[in-house]
């Protein structure tokens, strides 16, 4: 989990994480975590869209100083029960009639422009705002239309996505929008639990001692993270590396393209994480499973779960 989640920060066009698994196994919180491992951005200060330049700020949000900021890189938390309003903004009709003035309140998709936007059980969100999403997902731009009134802004994120799968399926849709997957399973060794009970006690007990033992770790990484990003427009990848991202898709019978493109950005971005100057077979193993597993369409004569078919498979074509 916590290698896709870096791979997301390193290159955000991967297109986002959907991590599956069993109840209490730190799915939400390493998510919510991952926010002080990003690296800070720059936008115009008070832009309710967080742009990168003075004239990408949409006329709806008014006059700006035009001075640059640096700020975290969002990460919004999007509710099950949140309304449509809520997610892509409100339109003032009555002033917009009486002053003419075009009068909008930013919504989360506004927030978690160039950013993350999080989705705790992903699979029980309702199907309007999952229409919506695929929507946004798609263009990369929200657009709120209201009684001949049209406002839109700028809405690219990395969605991720945390789930149990007992309690329902996500829709094929807005599963097939998530670059990456990972299923999260409980411990079964008895010194692995005992470390997360150590940590969580340590937290809990002595929070400003803790923070300080882990700081240092997390400015390590988040400095690897700005490294890999500068590295991406280095990389060589050779045309054998293209081939098995084919040859590897073709076997498993992934659907349409998305599953070579997810492949190969992610294979791209452990290579610059690790510090590779060429992306190598071995890269495109270590990423195959994430990229690929939640693409396959189901074997009812295979009981082995997708992330084992797709190994089983990277081995036979990649050995």
């Amino acid at each position: 989990m916590k290698q896709a989640m870096v791979l997301t920060a390193i290159d955000p066009g991967i297109g986002g994480v959907l991590v599956f698994g069993d109840r209490g196994t730190g799915k939400s919180t390493a998510v919510r975590a991952l926010a002080a491992l990003l690296p800070e951005i720059t936008a115009v200060e008070g832009c309710p869209v967080n742009s990168a330049r003075l004239e990408d700020v949409p006329d709806w949000a008014g006059p700006k100083s035009g001075k640059m900021i640096k700020r975290p890189t969002p990460v919004i938390d999007l509710p099950l029960g949140a309304t449509e309003d809520r997610v892509v903004g409100a339109l003032d009709i009555e002033r917009a009639l009486t002053r003419g003035e075009k009068a909008f309140e930013p919504g989360l998709l506004a927030r978690a422009n160039r950013g993350y936007l999080y989705i705790d059980e992903v699979n029980l969100l309702e199907d309007h705002i999952v229409d919506l999403l695929l929507d946004v997902a798609q263009s990369g731009l929200n657009v709120v239309e209201r009684e001949g009134l049209s406002i839109r802004h700028a809405a690219r994120f990395v969605l991720v996505g945390s789930g149990n799968p007992e309690e329902g399926e996500l829709r094929p849709q807005l599963l097939d929008r998530f670059g990456l997957s990972v299923e999260v399973a409980s411990p079964r060794d008895i010194e692995t639990r005992v470390e997360v009970m150590r940590r969580r006690d340590a937290y809990e007990n002595d929070n400003e001692a803790f923070m300080k033992k882990w700081r240092v770790k997390d400015a390590a990484l988040r400095k690897q993270i700005l490294a890999a990003r500068s590295a991406l427009l280095l990389l060589k990848t050779p045309g054998v590396v293209l081939h098995d991202c084919a040859a590897l898709c073709i076997a498993l019978g992934s659907d349409g393209l998305r599953g070579e493109l997810t492949l190969l950005r992610a294979a791209r971005a452990i290579a610059a994480f690790e510090g590779a100057d060429t992306v190598l077979r071995s890269h495109l193993k270590k990423v195959a499973v994430s990229a690929l597993g939640h693409r396959l369409r189901r074997d009812p004569l295979d009981e082995a779960g997708s992330a084992s078919r797709v190994a089983r498979t990277v081995e036979e074509t990649l050995p």
